[in-house]
């Protein structure tokens, strides 16, 4: 999934080269297939220091999602927004005084609805949201817009494997719900405490291996002749229940 943004697009060697050494968070790297000279070979050492994701395409593809027409073999896409790391995650449930709440996004590819969800997110008080670096739109200029200001109060981590980071997490008391049609229905669940609010592909949904990994699968009740909801749309029906439950214990 790819989205030529043009504030967001470095092309050239040099240029991609300064990008990344003056610190800048950078999602993807296209570089012509093939390529194999000086810069191209320190792009790739520098790009690999910082996890940022480099893909070998054709020149057809490089021509295709270039603005200047001057890409010379390299052209990166900066992240709109600079990524956190899972403690500021914590570090903000502490800081609440609450029990931590954290979206989990299993390949979201469209940036309208990974910008919906953290809207969504912080409207109901979760203190963060875990991306993959792979095979999912990364924090572009419309991401940005569709999150409506929200990506300046919640924290964004990207994460190479979701089912670790999920393993990882569990170590750190998260309990963590799937979002599937299979699933018990989401109000006869208990959704309070730490909770990790897994959601995915819009698409296929949650991936077979990190479904295996949650310890619960939620399913939203469906009324309707459609039997699917989009998948933003999902979230903030999930993370209201979760919102609506925890209301609840806290008045007892």
């Amino acid at each position: 999934m790819e989205n030529n943004e043009n504030s967001l697009t470095i092309e050239g060697r040099n240029a991609v080269i300064e990008a990344i050494r003056s610190g800048k968070t950078l999602d993807k790297i296209f570089i012509l297939d093939g390529c194999e000279d000086g810069p191209v070979a320190t792009i790739r050492r520098e790009a690999k220091k910082t996890g940022a994701l480099i893909k070998f395409v054709s020149r057809e593809r490089l021509d295709q999602i270039s603005a200047t027409g001057k890409h010379q073999g390299v052209i990166a896409y900066a992240s709109a927004y600079d990524y956190s790391e899972i403690d500021d995650i914590f570090a903000l449930a502490e800081k609440k005084n609450e029990p931590p709440f954290i979206f989990i996004l299993d390949n979201i590819e469209d940036p309208h609805n990974l910008g919906a969800i953290i809207r969504s997110a912080n409207v109901a008080g979760a203190h963060g949201v875990i991306i993959p670096k792979n095979r999912a739109v990364g924090l572009t200029a419309t991401v940005a817009k569709t999150s409506a200001g929200a990506l300046n109060y919640t924290p964004v981590v990207k994460v190479t494997n979701i089912a670790h980071t999920i393993e990882d997490l569990k170590k750190r008391g998260v309990w963590f719900a799937c979002a599937d049609m299979d699933g018990e229905v989401m109000y006869d669940m208990d959704l309070t405490g730490p909770i990790g609010l897994v959601i995915g592909n819009e698409g296929s949904g949650v991936s077979r291996l990190v479904r295996e990994k949650c310890d619960m699968i939620a399913s939203i009740p469906m009324k309707g002749e459609i039997e699917s909801l989009n998948a933003s749309v999902a979230a903030g029906v999930l993370a209201y229940e979760i919102v609506r439950q925890r209301r609840e214990k806290a008045k007892k």
